[in-house]
């Protein structure tokens, strides 16, 4: 291992933490799952999409430290029709009792959202979530698997209806590093399991704090195309170090159902993590060949004189 990456990685093991205080963790995720297709304070930019494209962004948002209004530019901006968030707090005395995602919805014009809540952590809870241009239809959640007294981690699995299709659209936020990677590998194996079992079109979006090299993010690629990696503009490094290089830990990650069209990190500072940004295309369903089709396709018999 090079050790640039190495020290990178000793770097992120403080910064990346989301509850320092073991007591605190609660190892049975709950999901609080809201709507909000209310008044809107932020009018939604209308994405220049043509029928069946769809924006995407991934996002770490800090639980808002830097400025909860930051946040909530820098994804009304890039236009997005879906968000997956990390470290997002609802009701924490940190970030002043706010429910983070209703707060964003609000602010961003993306009115369908849902927390996932993996800790308690200073009086309120703490996970991941999602903003949505569509209606959720169904919510879950599902636990991942950890080291012992480590921090709880979850997958969120959200079906919304894209384009006529229903899509499920995964959340997740993987154990911080260094030395770790082993549980990482870990998980990755759970989520690929439940998504295996998922017949829709699927999109896999979060910080995955492992590089594209690791066991983890090497395990996701095998079934699913990455899309800054196929189509990505400009430095792919979504969490910017002082003086240590930096290092790509965030994704945006599709099945074969999406074309990915293009990528981009976004160099904003709204958090200890850059935006992840992708434009991809839901390709229509195959269609199995009517009965008619079959037997018009089907050779004639030859009769022999």
């Amino acid at each position: 291992m090079r050790i640039d990456r190495l020290l990178a990685g000793l770097f992120l093991a403080t910064p990346l933490a989301c509850a320092s205080n073991p007591q605190l963790l609660r190892a049975e995720p709950t999901p609080v799952a809201l709507s909000a297709p209310g008044a809107l304070t932020v009018p939604a930019a209308a994405p220049a999409h043509a029928e069946g494209d769809l924006r995407v962004m991934t996002f770490n948002i800090q639980s808002g430290r830097q400025g909860l209004d930051k946040v909530a530019e820098a994804i009304h901006s890039a236009a997005p029709d879906i968000v997956a968030l990390q470290e997002v707090d609802v009701r924490t005395r940190r970030s002043h009792g706010l429910d983070q995602p209703a707060v964003l919805a609000q602010r961003t014009g993306l009115p369908y959202f849902a927390h996932f809540r993996t800790t308690t952590l200073y009086g309120g809870d703490y996970g991941v979530a999602i903003l949505s241009r569509f209606p959720l239809e169904s919510v879950e959640q599902h636990p991942l698997p950890v080291e012992p007294g480590a921090e709880p981690r979850t997958v969120a699995r959200i079906l919304m209806k894209v384009h006529g299709q229903e899509v499920s659209v995964y959340v997740t936020h993987l154990t911080r590093r260094p030395f770790n990677g082993n549980i990482r590998v870990r998980q990755s194996v759970a989520i690929m399991k439940l998504m295996d079992q998922d017949p829709r079109p699927k999109l896999l979006m979060g910080d995955m704090n492992d590089t594209p090299d690791s066991g983890a993010v090497r395990l996701f690629k095998r079934e699913l195309l990455d899309a800054f990696a196929l189509r990505g503009q400009g430095s792919a490094d979504t969490y910017p170090l002082p003086i240590l290089p930096s290092v790509r830990i965030d994704y945006v990650l599709a099945c074969d159902r999406f074309m990915p069209k293009s990528s981009k990190v976004l160099r904003v500072k709204a958090s200890d993590h850059y935006p992840v940004v992708a434009d991809l295309t839901l390709l229509e369903p195959v269609k199995a060949p009517t009965a008619e089709v079959v037997q018009a396709q089907a050779p004639s018999a030859v009769t022999s004189p």
